[in-house]
């Protein structure tokens, strides 16, 4: 294992479809804060929204790229298939009733020993609310749509669907650094090193299942945690040495990535957790106004005026 330990879940982003329904459900309903508002950089005429916690937390964030008019994606092997947040045990009755009077139909089950309310967000998107009994040691935001009680805190768990498990769970356990932390049936739950928020990936073996179709409603990546950039390019060489194609380090604004897939076909990414999303506004700002790096500053009022508005009474629930 690494000398310097991955530190859990950095992020999920996802592809959605209208950027107003994405924001009236992620910050109206779930009650996370839209704490950036931003483009794609690689296809700057497209949104980039960043959900989280009060400040945009590392282990918090989910972030989407929406694409109005695109086709449905379709679930499958070589994805991530379910995103699962993490609230306190006794808020679990509190979210089904809140996402039923939104007509949102939700289904409670137990994975693993914890309870578990399963649902879909507009775009079909796969997600989970899990009652977890450290959720409730770190409090929750007070400034959001949902009581602070009950407030989502941080992710729980991401799913990966494989055809196949053996070199999907190598690269987790004997590369990354993860540990097999419990199992039942066709379902491997791995934990990082270190707990924490947002420390565990489970692995569910479908040799049988059709492959995923990567569009609106599925995951595009998932991104994993690490302090800083001397820790990010450790991780790049060990991984370069272990025969898997990993990009340049690439700057992101908020963090610095790099990326690569698992042997099962999901993107990875390792991301920094510095500089964080107050780098360019204030905590009390996060999410009010559109902000582009400074490449991009110069083509301003032509994205602007591609991009479609979003209400500002979406935003703040």
């Amino acid at each position: 294992m690494a000398r310097l330990p991955l530190l859990g879940i950095h992020h999920v982003t996802a592809i959605a479809g209208d950027p107003g329904g994405t924001l009236a459900f992620y910050a109206g309903v779930l009650g996370l804060r839209l704490v950036k508002k931003t483009v794609n950089f690689d296809d700057p005429e497209t949104y980039h929204l960043y959900f989280g916690d009060e400040v945009g937390h590392p282990g918090t964030i989910m972030t989407f790229f929406p694409w109005p008019g695109a086709p449905r994606g379709r679930h499958g092997v070589g994805q991530l298939t379910v995103t699962s947040f993490a609230a306190p045990p006794s808020s679990l009755g509190y979210w089904s009733k809140h996402l039923q009077s939104h007509g949102v139909t939700a289904e409670r089950s137990e994975v693993l020993g914890e309870d578990v309310l399963a649902f879909h967000d507009p775009d079909g998107l796969r997600l989970e609310i899990v009652g977890m009994a450290d959720a409730a040691s770190r409090p929750g935001w007070t400034g959001g749509p949902v009581p602070a009680e009950h407030a989502i805190r941080w992710f729980a768990h991401v799913t990966l669907a494989e055809q196949g498990y053996e070199a999907t769970a190598r690269i987790l356990s004997e590369v990354m650094g993860f540990r097999l932390a419990a199992e039942s049936g066709n379902r491997f739950r791995y934990a990082a090193a270190k707990d924490g928020p947002g420390t565990r990936v489970d692995v569910l073996c479908l040799p049988d299942a059709p492959p995923g179709r990567i569009a609106v409603g599925t995951v595009h990546h998932v991104a994993f945690r690490v302090a800083g950039d001397a820790e990010q390019r450790e991780w790049r060489q060990r991984l370069v040495a272990q025969g898997l194609n990993v990009t340049p380090v690439l700057d992101r604004q908020y963090f610095r990535s790099i990326y690569y897939r698992e042997p099962g076909g999901v993107l990875f990414e390792i991301a920094t957790d510095p500089p964080g999303f107050t780098v360019d506004e204030p905590l009390a700002d996060l999410g009010t106004g559109l902000k582009l790096p400074p490449g991009l500053e110069p083509a301003r009022a032509r994205i602007e005026a591609v991009l479609p508005p979003l209400s500002d009474s979406r935003v703040h629930g």
